[in-house]
C-alpha cells in the first residue's frame, strides 16, 4: 500500500504528518516553512509511494473560509495539477491547533516545549490525518 499525507497549512509553517505503508498509524513527520514546501512535497514524493495527499480546511464556525482559505484552495489546485495521479481530499481543520496543545499538555510535557509552534504544527496535522483515517475506516 501507499501513504496517505497530511499538511496543516500556515502562513509561516506548515505541519506534516504521513502513515505508514498500510495506512494504519497516523504519525508526525516534520514542520517546514511554508515557502519550503512545495520542494519538501517534491523531494518526499520521489522517495515515497503516496496516494492521498490530506490539506486541512480552515474553515470559521458559520462554515466560511478563513483568511487563508483561497491560499490553501490555489495550493490544493497547484498539487492536483503537478501530481494528477495522487488523490487531493480536504479536511476541515477547525480546532486542530488547539486540540494540538491540549495533546501536549496532556502528555506531560513542559512549559518550555509546549511553546514549540513547530511542534504544535506537526501534532495538528497527525490530528487532521487521523481524522481522514476515522472517516474512511469501515469500522
Amino acid at each position: 500500500m501507499s501513504r496517505i499525507l497530511a499538511i496543516d497549512y500556515g502562513k509561516k509553517r506548515t505541519g506534516i504528518a504521513v502513515t505508514d505503508p498500510m495506512q494504519i498509524i497516523a504519525s508526525g513527520l516534520t514542520t517546514v516553512a511554508t515557502h519550503e514546501l512545495s520542494v519538501f512535497i517534491e523531494k518526499y514524493l520521489k522517495s515515497e509511494d503516496v496516494e492521498t495527499i490530506v490539506i486541512g480546511e480552515p474553515k470559521q464556525m458559520d462554515y466560511t473560509d478563513s483568511e487563508l482559505g483561497s491560499v490553501i484552495h490555489a495550493f490544493a489546485k497547484a498539487l492536483q495539477e503537478k501530481y494528477p495521479h495522487i488523490t487531493i481530499e480536504r479536511v476541515d481543520e477547525r480546532f486542530t491547533s488547539k486540540m494540538a496543545f491540549q495533546t501536549m499538555i496532556d502528555s506531560g510535557l513542559s512549559k518550555s516545549k509546549r511553546r514549540n509552534k513547530a511542534l504544535v504544527d506537526e501534532i495538528a496535522a497527525t490530528i487532521i490525518l487521523q481524522t481522514f483515517m476515522d472517516k474512511k475506516s469501515p469500522f
